[in-house]
């Protein structure tokens, strides 16, 4: 049964061989009262079999994403697929070609808005499409992220703790399959209507990641990137080979609230810990220089929960409630 949505494409997702094209979002602006905005997607397929949707640029300001899955699309051969592979490699492209996190169009976060609705802001449109068609099409769900501008991340797989066992058995042996350093269980501390939130929801195996930062993006991060997209399709059989980790990682969670250290003030924040490193309970991780009282003493940023410190903020200007770090335990199924 055909989905009801306001966008459509010149995309034939049963035709095999390699396909690029664009997703195509009804709007009016003033400077054009017909118009679409257009999403780039390519599809690569040959027979049948298993299908893989790859998503980059939820955020616009993430670039590791973007850029590895549009080398990605370029190489990838139909030759080489056992299934189909669709990648999308700028879902939110207003927030992409802003450099922005939220959408400059509606100012809104594509990460916090799925499923989304078919009569809705871009945004929201753009969801809806990827929740009601892309997402149904596929058993294996990547959405590719870094810690932009506000965070330093060690590479790190993600997914929630699911109540489905097998569902999520699959998606961490996919995790240890991509070998990047962590797969990495986590809460949503800022808000629900997470793309791969929506796509588990689902039944999906659906994996995000967090690999490294802006100030952190080059060769480096874009292969760990790659390799673990190539390897989470060699393990589900779509691409041909066996999966190539570099490393055996380690698995573990942050699974509450407590794991988040939250800025307690607006100011300079001054780490005294670097990634890696363990924390105890009620230890500072840092300070915070005030702007407007640059003499008074700073304010120390403590620590609820002990673990090993796995993200910490990479702009040092800070607002209360920011997120600071981000420590994890050890985790088992």
């Amino acid at each position: 049964m055909p989905v009801d949505t306001q966008i459509w494409t010149d995309i034939d997702y049963e035709r095999n061989g390699k396909q690029f094209g664009m997703l195509r979002v009804p709007q009016s602006l003033n400077t054009a009262g017909w118009a679409n905005l257009f999403i780039p997607i390519a599809v690569i397929k040959n027979g049948e079999g298993p299908t893989a949707v790859l998503f980059g640029g939820n955020h616009g300001d993430e670039y590791v994403g973007e850029v590895m899955l549009m080398n990605l699309a370029r190489a990838l051969r139909p030759e080489d697929i056992r299934g189909r592979v669709i990648i999308v490699p700028m879902l939110n492209r207003p927030a992409a070609e802003a450099g922005t996190r939220l959408s400059p169009l509606d100012g809104r976060n594509m990460n916090r808005v799925f499923p989304g609705q078919r009569n809705d802001t871009v945004t929201g449109m753009i969801a809806h499409y990827a929740s009601q068609v892309l997402i149904p099409m596929a058993s294996l769900v990547l959405d590719i992220h870094d810690g932009a501008r506000t965070a330093h991340f060690l590479p790190l797989v993600t997914m929630h703790n699911i109540p489905n066992r097998a569902q999520m058995q699959r998606m961490i042996d996919t995790g240890m399959a991509w070998g990047a350093s962590y797969v990495f269980v986590y809460c949503d501390v800022s808000g629900e209507g997470l793309l791969t939130g929506y796509a588990e929801s689902q039944g999906k195996v659906a994996l995000g990641t967090e690999i490294g930062s802006a100030s952190q993006f080059g060769k480096e991060m874009l292969a760990i990137a790659e390799r673990g997209v190539r390897n989470a399709l060699k393990l589900h059989g779509i691409l041909r080979g066996k999966p190539e980790p570099a490393e055996t990682p380690r698995v573990v969670a942050a699974d509450e609230p407590d794991y988040y250290v939250m800025a307690p003030v607006s100011g300079l924040f001054e780490p005294f810990f670097e990634m890696g490193d363990d924390i105890a309970a009620n230890e500072a991780i840092g300070q915070v220089h005030s702007t407007e009282r640059p003499f008074d003493p700073p304010t120390p940023v403590v620590t609820r929960k002990g673990g090993m410190l796995i993200s910490r903020r990479a702009f040092p200007l800070t607002r209360q409630g920011d997120c600071l770090a981000t420590l994890v335990r050890p985790f088992k199924l």
